[in-house]
Order: C-alpha cells, then sequence, then structure tokens
C-alpha cells in the first residue's frame, strides 16, 4: 500500500496536464493486455499499475536513436574517447576516495579495483552523467513502440517495476539512458536484480547515490561472470601467413579455442601464455588499413559480458592499465618527505 500511496501522490504532483496528455496510453489495448497479465501473474495489483501507465510519456525521439544506422568506428577512432587523461585523472581520484571500500570489493569479490574504477568512468564517469530520461518512459517507449525490440524491453520494464517495489522507490522518479540502463553503472534493470548489492549495509541496493554499492555492484557482476583475480586480460600476438582470421572471429564473444588451437592454426602469441588457456582472436585497426592482433583471455570474456564490444573491452583493459600507474604514481610521490630547505 505504501508503494501505490507513493506513486498516487507523484503522480498528482507531475500535474493535471501531463495526466491528460497520458491518459490514452493507459487507455492502449496492448498497455490494458500487460497489466491484465500482471495482475493475473499475482505481481502487481491494478491500482498501482494503473497510477504508472497514466504517467507514462513516450519518447518518440528514443526510437530516432534505435533507428538510426549503426556504424562500428574502428579502433584508433574508438580509443581515444575512453583513453584521456580526463578519465584516467578522474579514476586515479576516485580510487583515492574510496580506496578503503575497493579494497573491501576486492577482498569480498576478487576483482581489481583499477577494472572497477574503470567500467564506472567509461560508463558514467563517475557518476557525472547517468542518463536523463525517466526509465519508465524509456522502457515503455520501447517495450510498446519499437516491435523489434519489444519482448525484450517489455521484460525489462516488469524487471524494472519489481525492483521499485523490493528497494521502495517511486518509480515515476528514477532516470537513466535513453535504452533504461540506470545508476552509476547503468545495470539494466534484470541486471539490478540480479547483480546489484547493498555494499554500504543500509538495506537497500542504491546504483544511484550510494558509491559503495555502486562499487560493490559492479564487483559482484564481474566475480559471477567469472573474473579470475591476478588473471591477463589480452595478449598481443601475430599471424603466420595464410591464417583464416574471418573464420576465427566469426563468433569473437565466445572462448571456443584454447591457445593451443590456435598456434595450430597459425596464430602465436607474443607473451607467455599456457597453450591449454581458452583465447579468442581479437583484431584491432590500429591506425587506417593497419590491424595488430591480440588474444583476448577469459577475463577479456567477462568485460564482454558486461558490454558487448571487443572495442570496449579492450578499452576497459587500458583504462584500468593507466589509472593503477596513475594512482600509484600519485601515492608515491605523496609519501616522498618534503625536501629539506637549503641552509641560510
Amino acid at each position: 500500500m505504501k508503494f501505490l500511496t507513493r506513486l498516487t501522490g507523484a503522480a498528482l504532483a507531475l500535474g493535471s496536464s501531463l495526466a491528460l496528455a497520458d491518459a490514452a496510453f493507459l487507455a492502449r489495448p496492448d498497455v490494458q493486455r500487460y497489466i491484465d497479465e500482471k495482475v493475473a501473474g499475482g505481481q502487481f495489483n491494478r491500482p498501482e499499475l494503473e497510477a504508472v501507465f497514466a504517467n507514462v510519456e513516450t519518447k518518440p525521439n528514443i526510437l530516432q536513436i534505435l533507428d538510426r544506422p549503426s556504424t562500428s568506428r574502428p579502433w584508433y577512432q574508438f580509443r581515444p574517447a575512453f583513453f584521456n587523461d580526463r578519465l584516467i585523472d578522474g579514476g586515479a581520484a576516485f580510487w583515492k576516495e574510496n580506496a578503503d571500500t575497493l579494497a573491501r570489493a576486492e577482498a569480498t569479490y576478487g576483482v581489481a579495483p583499477e577494472m572497477i574504477v574503470a567500467i564506472i568512468g567509461i560508463e558514467t564517469g563517475y557518476g557525472r552523467n547517468t542518463g536523463s530520461f525517466r526509465v519508465v518512459d524509456a522502457l515503455s517507449t520501447i517495450g510498446f513502440d519499437y516491435p523489434r525490440r519489444a519482448e525484450y524491453f517489455r521484460g525489462e520494464l516488469t524487471e524494472f517495476l519489481q525492483l521499485a517495489k523490493e528497494e521502495g522507490k517511486n518509480p515515476l522518479l528514477l532516470k537513466g539512458s535513453y535504452a533504461g540502463a540506470m545508476g552509476w553503472p547503468q545495470f539494466m534493470p534484470s541486471s539490478y536484480r540480479k547483480w546489484a548489492v547493498d555494499f554500504d549495509g543500509d538495506g537497500h541496493r542504491d546504483i544511484w547515490g550510494s558509491v559503495p554499492d555502486v562499487i560493490g555492484s559492479v564487483a559482484h557482476y564481474f566475480q559471477l561472470h567469472g573474473w579470475r583475480h591476478g588473471d591477463d586480460v589480452i595478449l598481443p600476438a601475430s599471424l603466420q601467413p595464410g591464417v583464416q582470421v574471418d573464420q576465427l572471429v566469426a563468433d569473437k564473444f565466445n572462448l571456443h579455442y584454447t591457445v593451443g588451437d590456435l598456434k595450430k592454426m597459425g596464430v602465436q602469441p607474443d607473451a607467455p601464455v599456457g597453450d591449454q588457456v581458452p583465447a579468442v582472436l581479437v583484431p584491432l585497426e590500429s591506425s587506417p588499413g593497419v590491424t595488430e592482433y591480440w588474444l583476448g583471455l577469459n577475463n577479456f570474456y567477462v568485460i564482454t559480458r558486461y558490454n558487448k564490444s571487443t572495442l570496449y573491452a579492450k578499452a576497459a583493459q587500458e583504462v584500468a592499465g593507466a589509472i593503477r600507474e596513475r594512482y600509484f604514481a600519485q601515492q608515491f610521490v605523496a609519501q616522498q618527505p618534503a625536501a629539506t630547505p637549503p641552509a641560510p
């Protein structure tokens, strides 16, 4: 009942003009069928769902974003957007400010602090840009007005409404990306419900306002997707003539081969690694017309579970390494004794 009371109060606060403008959305047959299904399943009651959908404002600009042609940038264009001093300096400062929490996350989940920090920085610039869309508007727009992805996003909408109930949050107030990704780590609602953790011990999983919860949630996500503490992420490689690169990278998001398998097919690691280690060949265009080759290992695969992009995973690995180097360099300087002034 508290959930419904909060929704009703928020709806009134939004103003009658918005309620009138979106009354047609609530009345839509597909929205009513969705409400019927959720009420019949015992997940919600009708008044609380109607209080939400009477105040949903669909966003046609989201559909325009989804319909834009997808253009894949080469590595040499992708990398500068993330590997820069702003992100690296910000990561070192974030680490310094939250060193105890990051150390606790590493001890609890076995994930390196620099990787946790890099992900938070790449996703939202350490919380500076978490999205301006109401999550319920974004998920409803795609779930009901974008048939190609409707099933998935209606599922995420249900997950979102459930997490709002579980966490005592008002679903009309929570904001995120145009696709409904939320908080500092940009979790989708299903990811939130599976992997977000209450790392500050206040009884709630808050990835919008609690930095400990953000840190713990990212670490937990990586742990449960198989991160191995201390293992390499990616190693350089070279190819013998005649290697069938297209065949080897056709399914670039899974570890179908071992290093030994790849060696037999003409892929030579340029760093020490055991033949039994699972790996995937990763080609990166380092400059126009020039491709370099890498072997992505288990931890590389784990990063692609967070964002299904080999470019993202390589950027995260490089940013994490640079943040670690910057952080410890600053710590070293800070620990040096002050210079003794010369005698008069």
